[in-house]
């Protein structure tokens, strides 16, 4: 827990603490005062629900205001930030192009290349800054896309990884609607996590029917132990993989942010993981 978090639960659990104490104080004073009965204890109920309210809210105000306002102030400088790493970048990518033309010697030429290469990963890197910033203040656009071209997309960046590994994609046309970014990285993942866990002249199949998008991997099935598990943060079957264990997790929460059901469907030759697009289709 950080320190942020646990600043919160305490100043909280002092702040109710504080408001019971005064309302049984409040409560034991009128008690004492009125007489007892059906009608005053409604009335007295009803009056310390709405002071206990009302003094929660005052003293919660000064204690949680500065927590909530570092969090303004960080996501203020970070959105600055962000904005101003786009600039050297598109100066970089502008003047490396430049150059690139008027360069014969082919070492020099590798190395823009590998300059460019850089710089493309630094504009990936400012996107992906800039969609968690919007993911966080739930500004995230939802629009309408193909999945075969995202299939497509996400089958093509494991192109380099896969070496031997077949991809056989059987997915027509199909628009969705969705958080089109959130839904290319959990293909992303799934495709990565179906290289990983492969045989090494294996086969992925991506297919969809029905509202059901299957990827499967003819890869040592998943144990039916970690079924539960595998979900979870940090989780990896095989530690001598590489990875944190965060793909599986950033699917899942992809899929119960949008209401989308996943199984996983272990077999004798492999797994297949099953989504239901039903609720984005």
């Amino acid at each position: 827990m950080n320190s942020k978090k646990r600043n919160f639960l305490i100043a909280q659990a002092i702040v109710v603490a504080f408001v019971l104490l005064i309302t049984m104080i409040i409560n034991y004073f009128l008690i004492s005062t009125f007489i007892f009965n059906k009608d005053t204890f409604i009335l007295i109920t009803l009056f310390i629900l709405a002071a206990g309210i009302i003094l929660f809210f005052a003293l919660s105000r000064p204690l949680l205001e500065p927590l909530f306002e570092s969090d303004e102030n960080l996501q203020k400088a970070l959105k600055e930030t962000i904005h101003e790493l786009n600039i050297p970048v598109a100066t970089i990518d502008l003047n490396a192009k430049m150059l690139e033309k008027s360069l014969v010697d082919e070492k020099a030429i590798k190395r823009i290349k590998r300059i460019q290469k850089a710089n493309e990963s630094l504009l990936k890197l400012y996107d992906d800054m800039e969609y968690s910033i919007k993911k966080e203040l739930e500004k995230v656009d939802i629009e309408e896309f193909d999945l075969k071209e995202i299939i497509e997309s996400s089958v093509e960046k494991i192109e380099d990884i896969k070496e031997n590994i077949t991809v056989v994609i059987d997915v027509s046309n199909k628009i969705l609607k969705s958080d089109k970014r959130a839904f290319s990285k959990c293909i992303d993942n799934l495709l990565s996590n179906a290289v990983k866990y492969n045989l090494e002249s294996g086969e992925i199949k991506i297919s969809y029917k029905n509202d059901i998008l299957s990827i499967y991997n003819s890869g040592k099935p998943i144990d039916t132990k970690n079924l539960f598990i595998v979900f979870d943060e940090y989780f990896q079957e095989n530690s001598k993989n590489e990875g944190f264990g965060l793909g599986l997790k950033i699917v899942k929460e992809y899929c119960d942010k949008n209401a989308i059901s996943i199984k996983i469907e272990p077999s004798k030759h492999g797994t297949a993981f099953l989504l239901n697009l039903k609720t984005i289709s």
